[in-house]
């Protein structure tokens, strides 16, 4: 370790140097904790010296720029560093903590007791990075980093980093935005791969929720909608909070994994904060065991008289050799074949024979007498007294502090195991090569597609669509309605018009010639005469389908509840395109309004096969046409029991020339 600085001769015992030019040998690593006025300087003198990484703290802001039109501080530097081949954390962090090998580059006071364990951190966050490396719960770190801006090296490089590393159990991210989206993806697949899991919490959503495009899917999307798709590809486990990342970080740190079962058993010393436990869970999602008979008896003989058996189970009586009965009913359920995870939920307040007997004792040997996933939580996170927990920490148990952000953690825990057996995607089968380019000419050719064109896009695609024809006069509209079959629906086809209903450009239900030339005349006096007329659908549920553009991850699929609902209800699910029919199938399951699809109050249920046939076939066209879309509107689909309709499309084409 070389100190750099022209106002000292000597730091701590170490010859200090006035330049990095006049150290005796080239560095692997500078750390620059200079102000912006320095910075350039001291970056161009580390370069000289051959040094291959670089830290800064500095902001990298000046008010202007030295001269007329040259670039900012930020890019500057940037540039001083690519051409130098040098890796570079920062600018505007705190440098990073590499524990595995003892290297704090940082310029801020870490504490010593830092413990070393199996989860890396990356953090846009310089707060959230301090609030890690000084957590005193015990979560072990192999890597923490504070990346800052990533004006050079970004998130997607450390974490390539981590997971070449064998201690890395559990990679957790703290993000604003992904600077590097392809190389991004790529990280997140090499942890599948390695079978580690990826926690995050991206800051930002609610005010990134804006509109993409002009059409209903982009806004409805939103900035988040990408993130909630892409960990859903990769299954990231998405946290809302630092405490859930903490307990969340706790609980995976644990190699041991659901591989059996399918819900959760845990056991309590009271009966109002096991009814809060229960109503927490049925909210975040957690599932109970369905613990057998055989397992109920069991743990009856144990309790006191009075106290039933369950699942999840009160057993505090008398008091009386009350470590035993916790003991006994934790290893009965473990042992159900039902039980995924078990957990001994009581207050963890400090205990006058910590060591000898009490709720610490208890939890270590069902940890010891269970492969199971096991953990300690605490209802009251202040209550826990971390001096004697620790004793579980070392032994390997977690210890979760508080009701909520425990049960999401257990909730993170099932979903890893959903992810790690989720089947991979079928490739579904692409459109015949003249289809995929006839229409790559048409959108590449630029101009509006008319509402009749985008049906025809869709059932090209395999997408089911009505029956529809343009027409610009009312005897136009006449021989289209004929031709497409009475009832149908006249609407207006006026360029640039999105949104029909909005200005009163839909007619439904028309049932003769009559009625046809009447809404025409109406309509096309308003709002022109091009107009389209379509067969009505059969009644069933609106639904929405579609394509929206991400500026940085491309296109995705969208499936929502539609009509005028879409935008009301902000009920949605994104998706990475191709999909085969089984994941489109999950992404309607994660509707709220898929109950309605099921059947309600006496209706017959939706042909819900044939609303996944479509989502999968217009992410084909995703996969295929994406590049040349800015968005496609399907709203809505009309679900049945006897199929799906799209009614109406909006396809937006890229402008020509963006890249």
């Amino acid at each position: 370790m070389y100190p750099v600085n022209p106002g000292y001769g000597e730091i701590d015992g170490l010859r200090c140097y006035p330049s990095i030019a006049e150290v005796p040998e080239p560095v692997d690593l500078a750390i620059l904790g200079v102000a912006n006025a320095r910075i350039e300087r001291a970056l161009l003198d580390a370069a000289g010296s051959g040094a291959r990484s670089v830290v800064t703290f500095s902001s990298l802001y000046e008010e202007e720029p030295p001269e007329p039109g040259a670039p900012p501080l930020l890019d500057r530097v940037a540039a001083i560093a690519r051409e130098h081949g040098m890796a570079l954390c920062g600018g505007n962090g705190m440098g990073f903590l590499n524990l595995e090998h003892g290297l704090r580059a940082t310029g801020f006071h870490t504490p010593d007791h830092l413990r070393t364990g199996p989860v890396t951190f990356i953090s846009h966050s310089g707060s959230a990075f301090t609030a890690l490396a000084f957590n005193d719960r015990g979560v072990g770190f192999n890597l923490i980093v504070s990346s800052g801006q990533e004006i050079v090296t970004t998130m997607a490089e450390y974490m390539e980093y981590s997971l070449g590393l064998s201690s890395t159990r559990v990679l957790a991210l703290l993000l604003e935005t992904v600077r590097d989206p392809e190389r991004f993806r790529r990280a997140l697949s090499l942890a599948q791969e390695r079978n580690v899991p990826v926690i995050a919490l991206k800051v930002g959503r609610v005010e990134a929720s804006k509109a993409m495009v002009t059409a209903h899917s982009g806004a409805l999307a939103g900035e988040h909608g990408v993130y909630e798709a892409l960990f859903d590809t990769h299954g990231v486990l998405e946290v809302e909070t630092l405490d859930e990342m903490a307990d969340t970080m706790e609980m995976l740190s644990c190699p041991r994994r659901i591989t059996s079962g399918s819900g959760l058993a845990s056991v309590h010393d009271s009966g109002g904060e096991r009814a809060m436990f229960v109503d927490l869970a049925h909210d975040i999602g957690v599932p109970f065991a369905r613990v057998s008979e055989s397992t109920l008896d069991r743990i009856q003989a144990e309790l006191d008289p009075g106290i039933e058996a369950a699942n999840p189970l009160d057993a505090w009586g008398t008091g009386i050799d009350s470590d035993r009965i916790f003991r006994e009913c934790l290893l009965a359920l473990a042992a159900d074949p039902d039980t995924a995870v078990v957990a001994l939920v009581v207050d963890l307040a400090r205990q006058d024979e910590p060591s000898d007997e009490g709720y610490l004792r208890v939890a270590l040997d069902v940890f010891a007498g269970t492969e199971k996933p096991f953990c300690a939580l605490s209802n009251l996170a202040s209550a826990v007294a971390h001096d004697q927990v620790g004793v579980l920490r070392a032994a390997g148990v977690p210890v979760l502090e508080g009701t909520a952000s425990g049960l999401r953690a257990l909730r993170h825990l099932f979903s890893e195991r959903e992810h790690r057996d989720r089947p991979p995607i079928q490739a579904p089968v692409p459109a015949p090569g003249e289809v995929r380019e006839r229409w790559r000419a048409r959108l590449a050719g630029g101009g509006e597609l008319s509402e009749t064109e985008g049906l025809s896009l869709l059932a090209d695609y395999g997408v089911p669509v009505v029956r529809a024809r343009a027409a610009a006069s009312a005897d136009e509209a006449v021989d289209a309605a004929i031709a497409v079959g009475f009832p149908v629906a006249l609407k207006t086809a006026a360029p640039g018009l999105f949104h029909k209903s909005d200005v009163g450009g839909v007619r439904l239900g028309l049932a003769d010639a009559d009625a046809v030339r009447a809404a025409y005349r109406e309509v096309s006096a308003r709002l022109g005469p091009q107009v389209t007329v379509a067969a009505m659908a059969p009644e069933g549920t609106e639904l929405a389908l579609g394509v929206v553009r991400d500026p940085q991850f491309g296109p995705l699929v969208l499936v929502a509840a539609g009509g005028v609902l879409v935008e009301i209800l902000r009920d949605r699910r994104l998706a990475f395109p191709p999909l085969d029919e089984g994941r489109a199938g999950e992404m309607l399951a994660g509707l709220k309004v898929r109950s309605l699809l099921g059947g309600a109050r006496g209706a017959a249920p939706v042909d819900v096969a044939s609303v996944s046939t479509a989502l999968s076939r217009l992410s084909v066209l995703a996969a295929e046409l994406g590049d040349l879309l800015e968005a496609v509107d399907v709203n809505p689909v009309i679900a049945s029991p006897v199929g799906c309709l799209a009614v109406d499309a909006l396809v937006v084409a890229r402008p020509q020339g963006e890249p």
